[in-house]
């Protein structure tokens, strides 16, 4: 009985070397498409809460070193209409902007990570109560506004405005520090990360400085430079949101 003996085969007829299998194609978004979403959110945020600065252009009547920011949007005023819709705008931004970025990044994240960004949603949808509940008269500017706020004469909106106004703040401050630490944690050459501690501390002091001027006003003792104080803790929150939308533009999802 015969046997089958297989032939030498040419190195020209050796058969093609075998193509592994794709990998099948993942329908999850690459995060870094969500995250330059957050940081265009936040930029435009940024933008729409610094919309204050206009007062150096228009003539309002508030002496910006004595009266409050807020007392630009008060109803009524020349500004008032534009900074609430700004207002409004910003915290829809911002909310958005957190929401975005907690869908993104990177799994696990730290304690400080899901603490700033949700405090940072929260500051946005204070805002957008701030927005919505105006000062009704403008008391740094106006005794008799000063004596119904008092007196408890004024609107629940112009009440109900501190309060918004306390919230959005502290929320703020809570993002700032929370995802300040957060980025230095993951990226430490990040601008962030090496100015954010800075920005803090500054942002802790002019907060200090506005509580101490608001108790002085409250008590009679004067303004202590009120609206100079505010007015930086305002502008050092929007310096860090600009900060914050570019350490996510790098990559430093927190």
């Amino acid at each position: 009985m015969s046997r089958f003996e297989p032939s030498q085969s040419s190195p020209s007829a050796s058969p093609p070397p075998r193509t592994p299998p794709a990998e099948p194609h993942s329908a999850e978004p690459h995060p870094g498409r969500p995250l330059r979403a957050a940081d265009v959110l936040l930029l435009l945020g940024a933008v729409a809460y610094s919309a204050w600065l206009t007062e150096m252009f228009v003539a309002t009547g508030l002496d910006p070193l004595r009266t409050y920011v807020s007392e630009l949007a008060a109803e009524g005023e020349p500004l008032g209409r534009l900074l609430r819709s700004t207002d409004l705008a910003a915290g829809l931004l911002l909310t958005a902007a957190a929401a975005t970025a907690l869908a993104a990044g990177r799994r696990p994240r730290s304690r400080w990570a899901v603490t700033g960004l949700t405090a940072l949603a929260v500051f946005g949808a204070a805002t957008v109560a701030d927005s919505r509940v105006p000062l009704s008269c403008t008391p740094t500017a106006d005794p008799a506004c000063a004596e119904r706020e008092a007196a408890g004469l004024v609107p629940g909106t112009h009440v109900a405005h501190t309060y918004t106004s306390s919230l959005a703040v502290t929320a703020a401050l809570v993002a700032m520090v929370a995802l300040t630490l957060a980025v230095r944690r993951g990226r430490r050459r990040d601008l962030l990360a090496r100015t954010g501690p800075w920005i803090v501390a500054a942002e802790l002091a002019a907060s200090a400085w506005t509580l101490a001027s608001v108790a002085a006003f409250e008590a009679g003792d004067g303004t202590w430079l009120l609206g100079l104080a505010q007015r930086l803790q305002v502008l050092l929150i929007a310096l860090w949101l600009v900060l914050f939308a570019r350490s996510l533009a790098k990559g430093a999802a927190p």
